[in-house]
């Protein structure tokens, strides 16, 4: 799964942020001060601007600080009620509907069923529950202002600060209550919708049982069992029989049992199929007829779709690249798509992808599963429904003993699945390989050149952690073999699978993010409705919508870091239909568009980038769709976020609103 913003650990990310917390609130509310301070001033003068400036500021701390929770409840519950009049149920019995037809629309034959449903029920919640809280906090205040309604409440004693909060805690709790309803009835949409089971061929069934009771008389082994089909003579050239299930959903699957077995039940994976598998329970009963003749019974259970639904916990490693001479560089190749998520490299050369892995050996006493989705990048078609074949090798850090242990087909952005034993003796290779990295006082080669130990190369069986670790520190080595095809790669392409999380709390952190988006979705709307009537409330909080969903777009254009240079550079290049990568002409009109409009736009970006909250870091549904656990540590980051971007909202809206009253 791609995951361009990998979140830093919490410790780590606390302190920066903070410190950038503190200096973007704090030049806002310098900025905000210093414009009112500037109106007033203009308005009475200087000594009566000061003057209201310094009397706002500590009625506004004692209200602040003097908040009282009986009325702030009492608020609350007021704004429930509007927004039960309002009838929010309205939103609720849409999502009900969606979930009734999207059955008929969704194909549970697709080749990732779990995927699209999880896609289509998040994707549902998030846009009602969204536009509800947009509504909702945008238009409340200025209706009530408008029909005077408000006026009932600010006539006792109630100060703004509670109003504003009121609001945003009230809207909260009908969001929260309307989410955990809809997480509930998405929950069981999703399982029954992907609740199916198979029975096995009646063909293969008869060809079990016929094998079965001709093994239990003794004239043949497993070898040399015979079969007839169509007419022909069919030889099990091994033990197991190759059996498969009916078609259901699409789908059916294969899997193997050896006739030969006792008795006693058994229980098997049958081969993956759309994304899940089942677990065969069964036994083979023999016995003989009244002439005495050798017969056999199978009698079997077939599980749930298993797989389906799961929540990965991945364990990342550092990537580094190798370039096509051998030489370590941070990044690969570009093949030219200006999507520079993933870097490439060259088939039939040295460059290889490497990551390096630290882990605790009791953690994985038997084996260490990989899983790699990597991309393919073809300079020629040829087979195209062959992979492009690639290898997959563990090297020791400290001695450069490199161990090729898996030779496979890739192909795009397929699921790869490699177990890496603990005990390796099947290999295709083995050999030394010493890492170069350019550094400003020169090449440094790791291990140096003469410190190779000849004896390892002697052994015919390898220790994962004791042979090809450094304490548990060893490198997975990425490489493609076929000349003129390349392997494209980013950090979280190749992962090691530590195991799996509880899919149902997985499940509710998707819920959990969507409801971080309303929050701040409600925020806003209050912060904007208490100065700006309904219509322009409702536009500025969509603004601000758009423009979290386009954060990261808005960072990288502040910062020069997309191709065809800023706005108003990009729009002459739309102009004169010019490519992005050629420079414009040199001369007055290319100054003025670079340095006159785009340094004040892009400054622009840069403060908006930085106040907006990035909306789309808080949408889990790409984790649980794909099957990745969300982690506690990016939990705790977002909710922290989320509630600093709260406290100053309330803080604004509150001095808006008490603004608009003196005002009055």
């Amino acid at each position: 799964m791609v995951n361009e913003h990998p979140v830093p650990p919490f410790l780590e990310w606390w302190q920066a942020a903070t410190l950038h917390w503190l200096l973007i609130v704090g030049g806002l509310a310098l900025l905000l001060t210093l414009g009112g301070l500037l109106v007033v001033t203009l308005e009475r003068g200087p000594g009566a601007a000061f003057s209201k400036l310094a009397g706002l500021l500590l009625s506004g701390a004692k209200d602040l600080l003097l908040l009282s929770p009986r009325r702030v409840w009492a608020l609350t519950w007021l704004a429930v009620k509007e927004s039960i009049r309002r009838r929010v149920v309205v939103a609720f019995a849409v999502f009900v509907v969606v979930l009734l037809f999207a059955g008929w629309f969704l194909d549970p034959s697709s080749h990732h069923p779990g995927r699209l449903y999880m896609d289509v029920v998040l994707s549902a919640t998030s846009y009602l529950v969204l536009l509800l809280a947009l509504f909702l906090s945008a238009l409340s205040l200025p209706n009530d202002i408008r029909n005077r309604t408000l006026h009932t409440v600010v006539t006792k004693p109630v100060r703004p600060s509670e109003i504003v909060l009121g609001r945003m805690i009230g809207f909260t709790i009908v969001g929260t209550v309307l989410l955990g309803v809809m997480c509930l009835l998405s929950y069981g949409f999703v399982v029954r919708g992907l609740s199916h089971s198979h029975t096995i061929d009646a063909a293969d069934v008869t060809r079990l049982e016929k094998a079965a009771a001709i093994m239990h008389e003794g004239k043949l082994d497993a070898q040399t069992v015979r079969d007839k089909k169509d007419g022909d003579s069919v030889i099990y050239s091994r033990p197991k029989l190759d059996l498969q299930t009916t078609r259901d959903q699409g789908h059916r699957h294969r899997f193997q049992v050896d006739p030969n077995l006792a008795t006693r039940s058994r229980t098997i994976h049958l081969d993956e199929e759309a994304g899940h598998t089942h677990d065969l329970s069964y036994t083979i009963r023999r016995s003989t007829d009244a002439s005495g003749k050798a017969v056999a019974k199978l009698d079997y259970t077939l599980g749930p779709p298993r797989g389906a639904l799961v929540a990965r916990v991945p364990i990342y490693g550092k990537l580094m690249f190798r370039d096509r001479s051998g030489i370590d560089a941070e990044r690969g190749i570009n093949t030219g798509d200006e999507w520079t998520y993933r870097s490439f490299i060259q088939g039939g050369t040295q460059a290889a992808a490497i990551w390096t892995f630290d882990l605790d050996p009791r953690q994985f006493p038997r084996e260490v599963p990989v899983e790699m989705n990597i991309g393919v990048f073809r300079t020629y078609k040829g087979n195209i429904e062959k992979g492009v074949l690639g290898s997959l090798a563990v090297r020791n850090p400290k001695n450069g003993l490199t161990v090729e242990v898996e030779i496979f087909e890739s192909m795009e952005f397929a699921v790869k699945k490699v177990a890496l034993p603990r005990k390796i003796v099947n290999y295709s290779s083995k050999q030394f390989i010493a890492r170069k990295t350019p550094t400003p006082r020169g090449m440094v080669i790791s291990p140096p050149p003469g410190q190779f130990d000849p004896a390892l190369l002697k052994k015919t069986e390898f220790d994962l952690f004791r042979d090809l670790s450094d304490n548990g520190r060893f490198e997975v080595w990425l490489r493609c073999l076929e000349p003129a095809q390349y392997f494209g790669a980013a950090q979280p392409d190749l992962y090691i699978r530590a195991g799996d999380a509880s899919f149902e709390l997985n499940f509710v952190k998707a819920y959990l993010g969507i409801w971080m988006q309303m929050v701040l979705m409600i925020a806003f709307g209050v912060m904007f409705s208490t100065f700006l009537s309904g219509p322009v409330a409702l536009t500025a909080t969509l603004g601000a919508l758009v423009g979290g969903l386009f954060n990261d777009f808005m960072t990288q254009l502040a910062h020069h870091q997309v191709v065809g240079g800023g706005p108003t550079e990009a729009l002459v290049r739309i102009l004169k239909q010019q490519n992005v990568v050629t420079e414009l002409d040199p001369g007055l009109g290319t100054t003025v568009v670079k340095v006159l409009l785009d340094k004040p736009a892009e400054l622009f970006l840069r403060l908006m980038s930085s106040i907006l909250p990035s909306f789309g870091d808080f949408g889990y549904a790409g984790f649980v769709a794909y099957g990745y656990n969300v982690d506690l540590n990016m939990l705790a980051v977002h909710l922290v976020t989320t509630f600093s971007f709260l406290v100053p909202l309330f803080i604004a809206g509150y001095f808006f609103l008490k603004t608009r009253e003196i005002a009055r």
